[in-house]
């Protein structure tokens, strides 16, 4: 987009000083034509590249991780959680002795005390990243740079700052000294009160809009269980504060009462109860979680300014460990969708559900609301999760 209108500026300035007659329509179109085709071209190519890495490895970068192991380590997870990144880690070359990996097992071989540039040729790395403090003598990194001049091979630095989205971050070199400054997270302005209004637009046409399926999903369930059609439950929202949280009943009525005699088999590792196979759920309902469609009366929510479209998801408040890095969570409301529904909902770990509603409350912003939005459609295609 930046290019388009760079390039519409140029022509005008050039026809201007030119005197050029330039038909606005030709103007218009061209822009308009082009930015469409710049598009549609990067995104086709970046999912050849994509899959053309994740399938054949092609287009990858082999990488040696060099720094002390806890730090090196968590470089390699961070890393190889997309294998689109084209990033392979293929060794460890480790500062701090082989001391420091007793008893740890490790996904790549080890090294230690080894020549850098030797090791590149022995396992076929073409990158070396360098994690952290990797060394505290000072000027080692520049002389390791000064090392790879003329060998191709590349020099990355992964500093201890992870889960922050790129336009947050900017280098300002100062003196020859690289700074990286990360910008606070932007939970407030133009962009945020766009969002509270959009919420609820957008709540109070869905709702009138899909009355009569509300009707037919509330009839289903009447006839698949006498009792009650919504499931009200207190959940925590923005700033702690506690609201009752609106779905279709897709259990039966003695849910509760027979969580107690499954609780080993739960299969999620952290705060909610998830069972692939939960015998409390009838018919009907599996169809609604499949489809997701239990979630539309929290569309109601959304309205009154408990929730919202996009954001993390609203925990129980009887269950809650709120302490530490999880209560970060608290300072957005939470959503119908987020970045854990689609990035696999039930199947991911209490961990990983953790580190990706931090990560989109640090890194939010309105773009980054609607394209959770538009994958959120393909993620309830394929009922990936939803159980």
């Amino acid at each position: 987009m930046r290019t388009s209108v760079t390039v519409v500026a140029a022509v005008s300035l050039l026809a201007f000083a030119t005197k050029t007659p330039l038909s606005r329509g030709t103007v218009a179109t061209v822009s308009l034509s082009a930015l469409l085709f710049i598009l549609i071209g990067r995104v086709v190519a970046r999912q050849v590249l994509h899959i053309s890495r994740s399938r054949t490895g092609h287009g990858a970068h082999r990488m040696i991780l060099v720094g002390t192991l806890p730090e090196a380590l968590e470089v390699y997870t961070a890393v190889t959680r997309s294998p689109a990144a084209g990033l392979i880690p293929v060794a460890i070359h480790i500062t701090d002795g082989y001391a420091a990996t007793r008893g740890i097992e490790t996904p790549i071989p080890i090294f230690t005390g080894r020549d850098v540039l030797s090791l590149v040729r022995e396992v076929g790395a073409d990158t070396i990243a360098v994690c952290g403090s990797a060394s505290n003598e000072p000027g080692e990194l520049r002389r390791l740079a000064w090392q790879l001049e003329g060998t191709g091979v590349d020099l990355v630095v992964a500093p201890q700052l992870t889960d922050i989205a790129g336009p947050r971050v900017h280098i300002r070199p100062i003196e020859g000294l690289p700074l990286l400054h990360v910008e606070e997270p932007t939970l407030s302005g133009p962009g945020w009160l766009i969002k509270n209004l959009l919420d609820r637009v957008v709540a109070a046409i869905g709702l009138l809009l899909i009355s009569p399926i509300l009707g037919i999903i509330a009839l289903g369930i009447r006839l698949s269980d006498p009792g009650p059609v919504f499931f009200r439950q207190t959940r925590v929202g923005h700033d702690g504060q506690t609201f009752r949280v609106w779905k279709f009943r897709t259990m039966y009525i003695d849910a509760e009462e027979r969580k107690a005699t499954l609780e080993e088999l739960n299969e999620s590792d952290g705060m909610l109860f998830k069972m692939k196979h939960d015998p409390r759920i009838f018919a009907f309902g599996q169809k609604l979680r499949a489809t997701s469609l239990d979630e539309l009366p929290q569309l109601i929510n959304v309205l009154k300014g408990e929730m919202s479209l996009v954001g993390p998801r609203p925990l129980p408040a009887d269950d809650g460990d709120y302490l530490g890095d999880v209560r970060r969570r608290l300072l957005v409301r939470p959503g119908i969708t987020g970045l854990w529904q689609v990035s696999g909902r039930s199947d991911l770990s209490w961990d990983e559900a953790v580190r990706l509603d931090l990560y989109y409350v640090d890194n939010w912003s309105l773009t980054y609301d609607l394209s959770i939005l538009w994958r959120t459609i393909f993620v309830v295609l394929r009922r990936k999760g939803a159980y």
